[in-house]
């Protein structure tokens, strides 16, 4: 290794397996799925080498059926984030100093172990402690996680292969060093593909890493350090703490060492994660690295040139799949009045199909919202919205009798400020404001101002001149743009993600980009032959 230039596998994005009727990776899903759903697990906190089971257990219960428990996480103290820090830090410098080709061998091969005896229990895992379905697990759990981690790898050759150039007798090197101290990740519930990458693409990089994942997550979390572990990744370089969220976050932040921070999560914890970070900054060593992306409130937008069917198409996938638990997910639409009888038509037509209930029944396109406290904000839109006389409801049903169910639900309002058409929501609702179809240009003004999150965004026309003034007039409106498509399935490699305003720092997870963030450059010039003579030739008379 130490006298060759290695060149790694070719990367190719994950292809999404069907899951059709008789095939053979639905079959072993669905028997994976039954036989995990009837077990009980323990989740232990992740330091060193050691398994901590603190047994201060909390239960772990499918929020489509909140009366199972299917396990327990041992919830941990700040006690043990502080053992999680000092043990990061105590591997640092073995770690960093590993060869980039050993870093890169044991995430490639814990890709490989996803796509092969993993696939199937980690997609189950996503399925139970998360609430979705088969479709969903596969395009999250595996195929993405697999991205990831391969295309990561990928990236981090080429950016350790771009160097500067040199001049005569001079040899200029740069060197991409991890960062100085540990970094810290914060992970949500709705991806486990983020859950993933968030601490893994810093450790990739030569940085140790204290992981924080949502508790509503740790079922696939668990499985997820399983497979980093059988992989070959050195104790201490990823160490996963269970303790409160607010007091882990303190107690990361104001440590010394303290240098950089990976956040997926809620606009309101970033912004007051980024306030902690300041006002410590004269205790830290190093300014620390802050990536974040947070919420969103994004739009569709139909043009009257548009495909009316393409737009109920685009609107329900976007808006529905994963119960609308996407940062990206369609949640506010603005339909020409020449095209919305149609596209209602259509889309009541399709919601009249859809099918929400357990994932273990495959032919159920939505499942349960991830928990009460979700179902409650989610079903109160709802209650206001059949309340108003300036809207009009379809759908709205819900249930939380037996799992955190709600129905797909369509607001329409005649006021393009109406609070579900600017306040996120986080679930299966879509509000949609019908423009006059004359007013396209007023319209994307509207789109653009309506909102403080800049994530995702479509548009659907058939006009060229159309799509030409939507990029135009919504350059800053999302970070993801997408033409004739519904806005959300980024994919690693091809489109990266993220957004800007209060949708984050934008550093485009699923790229170089991010993984510039987690390096510190250290330039190095080389002079050949030093010179012997202070003096210059300008100083001859």
């Amino acid at each position: 290794m130490a006298n060759s230039f290695a060149q790694i596998p070719a990367v190719i994005n994950e292809e999404v397996k069907a899951y059709a009727l008789g095939s053979p990776e639905r079959a072993q899903l669905l028997d994976t799925y039954k036989k995990m759903y009837n077990e009980v697990i323990e989740v232990p906190q992740y330091i060193g080498s050691e398994e901590i089971f603190s047994g201060n257990k909390k239960e772990i219960r499918p929020p489509h059926d909140h009366q199972k428990v299917v396990g327990y996480y041992h919830e941990g103290t700040q006690a043990d984030v502080k053992k999680a820090i000092e043990t990061a830090l105590a591997a640092k410098a073995s770690w960093a100093a590993m060869a980039w080709e050993d870093r890169a061998a044991i995430f490639l091969r814990a890709a490989d172990l996803i796509a092969g005896p993993y696939r199937a229990i980690l997609n189950a895992a996503t399925m139970i402690g998360q609430s979705k379905n088969a479709m969903q697990a596969e395009i999250d759990a595996a195929c993405e996680l697999i991205d990831f981690l391969r295309f990561n790898v990928k990236f981090m050759t080429e950016i350790y292969a771009d160097q500067p150039v040199s001049s005569t007798g001079v040899w200029n090197k740069v060197e991409y060093r991890p960062l100085e101290g540990f970094t810290f990740a914060i992970t949500p519930f709705n991806f486990t593909a983020i859950a993933g990458n968030l601490p893994s693409c810093m450790a990739l990089m030569g940085n140790v890493v204290v992981w924080k994942p949502s508790d509503k997550q740790l079922y696939a979390a668990k499985i997820t350090m399983e497979i980093f572990k059988k992989a070959g990744l050195p104790d201490g370089v990823i160490n996963m703490i269970l303790a409160d969220p607010a007091e882990t976050a303190t107690t990361c932040i104001s440590h010394p060492d303290f240098a950089g921070l990976h956040f997926t999560g809620s606009t309101h914890v970033f912004k007051h994660l980024w306030k902690q970070i300041g006002n410590n900054v004269d205790i830290h060593k190093t300014y620390p690295r802050v990536v974040g992306e947070t919420g969103g409130k994004d739009f569709v937008v139909a043009h009257k040139s548009a495909c009316p069917t393409e737009v109920a198409v685009g609107l329900v996938r976007g808006a529905f799949e994963y119960q609308g638990q996407k940062c990206s997910a369609a949640s506010r639409a603005y339909i020409p009045s020449n095209l919305w009888p149609e596209v209602e038509k259509q889309v009541k037509e399709m919601l009249a199909t859809i099918k929400v209930g357990s994932p273990e029944d495959f032919s159920n396109f939505m499942t349960a919202v991830i928990d009460s406290y979700s179902f409650k904000k989610i079903t109160g839109f709802i209650d206001r919205a059949k309340a108003s006389a300036e809207v009009e409801v379809i759908g709205g049903g819900y249930d939380d009798s037996v799992g955190y169910f709600i129905d797909p639900t369509v607001i329409v309002t005649t006021n393009p400020k109406y609070e579900s058409m600017v306040d996120e929501i986080f679930g299966p609702v879509l509000s949609v404001y019908v423009y006059d179809e004359n007013k396209y240009e007023e319209t994307l003004k509207l789109v653009d101002e309506t909102s403080a999150y800049a994530l995702t965004g479509s548009i659907f026309a058939g006009e060229r001149s159309a799509v030409e003034i939507a990029y135009k007039a919504l350059e800053n409106a999302a970070g993801n743009f997408y033409i004739n498509d519904k806005p959300t399935g980024a994919v690693v490699g091809q489109q990266p993600f993220g957004g800007a305003r209060a949708s984050g720092t934008n550093d485009k997870a699923g790229s170089a980009m991010n993984l510039l963030r987690w390096t510190s450059v250290r330039t190095v010039k080389e002079t050949l032959v030093p010179a012997k003579d202070y003096r210059y030739p300008f100083l001859e008379i």
